[in-house]
Order: structure tokens, then sequence, then C-alpha cells
């Protein structure tokens, strides 16, 4: 394998508290209820246009001033409210190490997702970092892998996705890229067999080996439970 493409929130950091401190904020902002914390973890990986109006509604310039608010709090605390899920560290530089080429595909917004890269202990093992314009509403996990597949001239069957939520694997499947699914993070772990993981890992310790194999599609999903 060649490429190894990870999302951030979920699969790289347990982001839990700064996204959700901040969404709090911007809701109690505009005077709406904040949903239980449990159901706030759903909201992590969607983009934020996508979640608010579960609580908001669907005007349009409500969800705007949200947007506003949430970026208000994590622009200034938020985006460093966040731990290294335990194994990572030793995943990403063993991978390195055999001479991957490693990249961040993250539907965070591009305000933050370098910023936060680059403050983690192995950010700069990382060759480049996609991310979503600030006024997107959408995932876009699919066309950054497409991206990067292209920018690093790799062929989909030598690339894999590593991610905790549907988006990276419906994003890797578009691309007929490999993908993986990060069973640590916010996503359950039936979301990501239904949206077609090849594999899942239970535990970062568990990953190299699965990226190192070369399992068929669809071959032994389970087998890093």
């Amino acid at each position: 394998m060649k490429l190894a493409l990870f999302d951030l929130d979920g699969t790289l950091i347990d982001s839990e508290t700064g996204i959700v401190a901040s969404i709090g904020y911007a809701l109690e902002k505009l005077g709406a209820a904040v949903p239980p914390r449990e159901e706030l973890r759903s909201w992590i990986g969607p983009p934020l246009r996508m979640t608010f109006p579960r609580v908001l509604g669907d005007d349009a310039a409500t969800i705007e001033r949200a947007v506003e608010l949430y970026r208000e709090r994590y622009s200034a605390t938020g985006w460093s409210e966040h731990v290294v899920y335990v194994g990572v560290a030793e995943a990403i530089a063993a991978l390195a190490a055999a001479g991957t080429t490693l990249a961040v595909v993250t539907s965070k917004a591009a305000l933050y997702a370098p910023r936060i890269v680059a403050s983690l202990p192995f950010g700069a093992a990382f060759a480049r970092v996609y991310a979503v314009p600030p006024d997107s509403a959408h995932s876009e996990k699919a066309t950054m892998i497409a991206q990067a597949l292209a920018d690093f001239g790799v062929a989909a069957d030598d690339a894999a996705m590593v991610g905790d939520r549907h988006f990276d694997i419906e994003g890797a499947r578009a691309n007929g890229v490999r993908a993986i699914g990060a069973g640590w993070g916010f996503g359950s772990r039936e979301e990501l067999l239904e949206a077609g993981a090849d594999a899942i890992a239970q535990t970062p310790a568990l990953l190299v080996p699965l990226l190192r194999a070369r399992q068929a599609p669809g071959e032994s999903a389970c087998s890093a439970a």
C-alpha cells in the first residue's frame, strides 16, 4: 500500500470535548435547547450545516449564525481541546517507517484542520491535509479522496482510507479505495459495516496489520474486532 488517508476527528484524535462544548455554546447563545451529550456525539464528523438543523430547523440565516457562534468558541479554545487516541502515534510511526505516504482527509473546515494536524506530535508525518472550505455544507470526502489520489499519483488499489463514520467509508468506496473503519471513534460498528467497510480495526494497534493485508473488498470485515 502506497497511500494511507486518515480522517481526523474520531480517528486520529478524540475531539469530543472541544466540539461538543462549542456546539453547546452556539445553541445556548441562540436560546435553543442543548441535546444530551450522547446525542451530540453523533454530530461529530458531519459538517455543522448538516447537524444544526436537527435542533434549529432549516432557516438558513439561523444556521449560519449558529456556525458563526460555534467558530467563535472553537477558534479560541475548542480546536485544542482534544487528545490523541492511545496507539495512534505508534501506528502512524510504523506506516511512515515503511515508506507509506500519509495524508489527512477531514470534513473539518480548512480554518482549523491544518493547525490541529500541525499541533500533533506526529503531524509532520502527513504530507498533506485535505479539508472542506469554510462555506461548505457537505462532507466532500469522495471529492477529497479523488484529489489525493491524483495529487500523489497513486492508483485506487494502492490506497486506503481510515475513518470512524460512514462518510469516510462511502468516500473510499466511491473511489475504489480500500475502506478501513476506525472502531475506536464516534461511529458505531453497525454504521461502518452498513456503509461497506472492507475491514474494521477495533483499536489503533490492529490498524497496521489490516493496512498491510490485501483482503479483497468485503472480505474479513470483522477480522480485527
